[in-house]
């Protein structure tokens, strides 16, 4: 996903649906596609490049065969496939539905990657050598994106980092995105605020490549075209012009990209790792029938200076080379510890 994903809206539905269970499967399956065909064909990214009469006319000719409902799910990925919405989602009870996507071969990737992902890694902030800041940013879905919400997500985070500033000595900081596979940018970027600083972070392209909005960070609130979306309460010292080496592997993509991106054009600051997923557009939440949620793709995503980039590329290329058991171990990191002590 990718502000999943990135960065979202929620839009409302004006049209007050039946509830799902006083119809038959075939009435609730043509209610669902009918609203999804609408929002895809008004709002996603790629429209105008899509046969939509050949895409329907296959789709609900071939959702005759199903008996349920949540059966006929299974044919959003190979709509998604044939219209080639590789970073679309559609979100039903505990499941997900999406494209195919890019594989990556096993061999590509370390099996202390693997490991760390596997267990379900969460927000961590440590000293390394007693003079390196180290943040690892993973991924963080969820759906309630109202002000509130992203406020209380964010400030725990923001707050870890504010303290640890004030009680270390950092000599410079790591953050680590190897495990941001996707989610929500809101909370990780105000989070980050000290690092970032009040400046523009980012923005989005239309299909045209041409600028519909800019992103800033001002005195801890969060702004998409001058609108303020979310905040948090910052404290203590900034930080925007300490050294940041930023670490990217294979698999940080969507929300992780970014994260990145609102580091590029940054001074002092350096890119690590592995060329990013390449799932960098920007998605907003949409609500269709019977509490689905769609992950929709509407524009590119930017960094600072309204450059796109299909993929992050490191300054510094290390590739399976981790090592979370012992961090000081790590190629990744030991790149990064050279970069701040370089002077």
């Amino acid at each position: 996903m990718k502000r999943l994903f990135g960065i979202f809206f929620i839009l409302s539905l004006s049209l007050k649906l039946c509830a799902q269970e006083k119809m038959i499967p075939q009435d609730s399956i043509k209610v669902f596609y009918a609203e999804l065909f609408s929002a895809l064909k008004k709002n996603y990214l790629h429209r105008n490049t899509v046969n939509w009469q050949v895409a329907e006319s296959e789709t609900m000719q071939s959702l005759k065969q199903y008996a349920t409902f949540e059966n006929s799910l299974s044919e959003v990925k190979i709509l998604f496939d044939k219209i080639g919405a590789t970073h679309c989602n559609i979100y039903y009870k505990e499941n997900k539905y999406a494209a195919t996507g890019k594989k990556i071969p096993e061999e590509d990737y370390s099996k202390q990657w693997k490991n760390k992902y596997n267990s379900k890694p969460v927000f961590e902030i440590k000293v390394l050598n007693e003079r390196f800041g180290y943040i690892l940013m993973p991924k963080m879905i969820f759906f309630d994106i109202s002000p509130q919400s992203i406020h209380k997500i964010a400030q725990p985070l923001y707050n870890q980092i504010a303290n640890f500033k004030t009680n270390n000595k950092i000599e410079g900081w790591i953050l680590d995105l190897r495990m941001n596979t996707g989610g929500n940018s809101w909370p990780m970027l105000l989070a980050l605020y000290d690092l970032l600083g009040d400046n523009s972070i980012g923005g989005s392209l239309n299909a045209n490549k041409k600028m519909t909005n800019k992103i800033k960070l001002v005195k801890g609130k969060y702004y998409d075209n001058g609108k303020q979306m979310a905040h948090i309460d910052a404290k203590g010292e900034m930080l925007d012009h300490a050294k940041v080496a930023v670490i990217s592997g294979l698999f940080t993509a969507s929300s992780g990209e970014v994260i990145a991106l609102a580091f590029k054009g940054r001074q002092n600051t350096i890119f690590i790792g592995e060329r990013t997923y390449g799932a960098t557009t920007g998605n907003i939440y949409w609500p269709l029938p019977f509490d689905i949620t769609m992950a929709l793709t509407t524009t590119y995503d930017t960094d600072r200076n309204g450059n796109y980039f299909e993929q992050i590329i490191p300054d510094i290329a290390v590739s399976k080379q981790d090592n979370f058991d012992d961090l000081l171990l790590d190629k990744n990191i030991q790149e990064a510890i050279k970069f701040i002590n370089n002077k």
